[in-house]
């Protein structure tokens, strides 16, 4: 293929085709990968944590609220209880929100073309091409912000009972993450700034939509009132600053250009100019404006902006329209080499590997769980411990979700984590335990804070090579306080 084929934008992709066909090729094509790769892949710490969630589904939990616990169980009835039942619904989820996206680009007055561009982008940003078969809070936030949008659009287009739907999407949005609090500012600033949405604040479609939401949101409000305030304090404790650390909103910066897809970001840095994309920026911006507040003081996860991405991929791909040059050409080539640099990234998280690597391996914190949990177990019966134990609530819930494992599975420092557990699975902590360290960990010397008996064993691998943890194994008894209840004593340099 020439030079001046590319220079044109002619690439043979999929902007070749009709829209409509390639982004459902697009659906179809990622659907099947991330339903294999959901099937193969071992839980990460965190689906195994809310998978723990799902087996007593409640209006809340201590980290988030309810809604990733809730499609966790109903996926787990569907296809067992396994990692694809973990992931069913999340998969689902990540090719309806493609297909929101399209529509949300539509109603915003987008072409098919550039419409559909919109979906096949948002697949192909890093952060959904290769996290969009994850089981994690993420999933139903970008699904029910999109969908709220969407109506909230088709409501300001002059059909005023989409508020209604709006409000109960938006309600939905907030059980499953705490982010969601910010598309109700964002509506009202979309609204606010244009003389047509300031006459439709005037109206009370909006303010029901408001009290709809509310009244979905409140069975997770009255469970805090009923726990202490527990997942507020936590989430909300974010917002104060203890320190001035500017050099994180450099990492968010840089985190977000990488993970939307740098090919794509060009087109979003594009869309600011654009007229059009101006309503989706102000809904995005008190979101947006409080991630660069944190990033100030503290790190952003680079999965938070998630729900920002579909809105972002419309006024990316509205920017993308009319290129030309080489522009055209960086528009043609964004989704083919993102999706070819995502194949060959499954294709080598799912292949057996010895560690032998010259890399640190990216996909390390999926790799050699059953064999250490194995390992784990053996050690258990071999020092005829009652209950194994781990520092933080990714390992135990990993320790806890395998069938390896044939005793109790606990976290001994966060224990207000797992204020869900039933009595069948708590530790008794009478008996002695092993507790696995990752070997960075502050290991014996922090543990007989809390037990009198500390005695160290062989280590247990967790794979080999760059990236792969090695992991303390320790055999302990005589708690000197109550681990139930309130943990053990965690130092403040212990990192884990």
């Amino acid at each position: 293929m020439s030079a001046r084929t590319w220079a044109s934008g002619r690439a043979p992709t999929l902007e070749r085709v009709s829209p409509r066909a390639a982004l459902a090729a697009v659906v179809v094509a990622t659907l099947a990968v991330r339903l294999v790769v959901g099937a193969l892949a071992p839980l990460s710490e965190d689906e195994a944590y809310y998978r723990l969630w799902s087996l007593q589904p409640a209006f809340g939990y201590f980290d988030h609220p309810p809604m990733i616990a809730w499609w966790i169980w109903a996926g787990r009835q569907i296809a067992g209880d396994s990692a694809l039942g973990v992931r069913l619904l999340p998969i689902l989820a990540a090719s309806l929100t493609t297909l929101l996206t399209f529509d949300l680009a539509r109603t915003v007055g987008l072409g098919e073309r550039a419409a559909a561009r919109a979906g096949v982008w948002l697949n192909a940003t890093v952060l959904m091409g290769l996290g969009g078969q994850l089981a994690v809070p993420d999933a139903p936030n970008a699904l029910f912000w999109t969908a709220a949008l969407c109506c909230a659009f088709r409501a300001a287009a002059g059909r005023p009972a989409w508020w209604l739907a709006a409000g109960a999407l938006a309600g939905l949005d907030s059980l499953s993450k705490y982010s969601a609090l910010f598309l109700a500012p964002g509506v009202l600033a979309w609204l606010a700034l244009t003389p047509g949405g300031r006459r439709k604040l005037g109206t009370p479609w909006p303010w029901l939509a408001a009290a709809i939401a509310l009244a979905i949101f409140a069975p997770n409000i009255a469970w805090n009132a009923s726990h202490g305030w527990m997942t507020f304090a936590k989430q909300f404790g974010r917002v104060e600053a203890t320190s001035f650390a500017p050099a994180y909103l450099a990492k968010l910066l840089f985190d977000q250009f990488f993970l939307l897809n740098p090919l794509i970001a060009v087109f979003l840095c594009l869309a600011v100019r654009r007229r059009a994309a101006w309503p989706l920026l102000a809904i995005a911006a008190p979101f947006a404006l409080y991630l660069v507040i944190h990033s100030l003081h503290a790190e952003v996860q680079g999965q938070w902006p998630s729900p920002l991405y579909p809105m972002l991929m419309v006024a990316a791909a509205a920017a993308a329209d009319e290129a030309m040059g080489w522009l055209a050409a960086i528009r043609s080539a964004a989704a083919p080499l993102a999706f070819a640099a995502f194949a060959a990234i499954f294709v080598f998280a799912l292949a057996p590997s010895d560690g032998h690597l010259p890399f640190r391996d990216p996909s390390a914190s999926f790799r050699g769980w059953p064999a250490f949990l194995d390992a784990v177990e053996a050690a258990r019966e071999r020092e005829g411990a009652a209950w194994v134990g781990a520092p933080t609530y990714g390992i135990a819930a990993q320790l806890a979700a395998s069938p390896h494992i044939r005793a109790p599975a606990v976290e001994i420092y966060e224990r207000e984590r797992f204020t869900f557990e039933t009595p069948a699975e708590r530790a008794d902590f009478a008996k002695p335990g092993l507790i696995v360290v990752p070997v960075r960990g502050a290991g014996a010397r922090t543990l007989r804070m809390c037990f009198a008996d500390v005695r160290m064993l062989p280590e247990i691998d967790r794979g080999a090579g760059r990236g792969m943890t090695p992991y303390a194994v320790l055999r302990v008894a005589g708690p000197k306080r109550d681990i139930e209840r309130i943990g053990c004593y965690r130092p403040p340099e212990a990192k884990f």
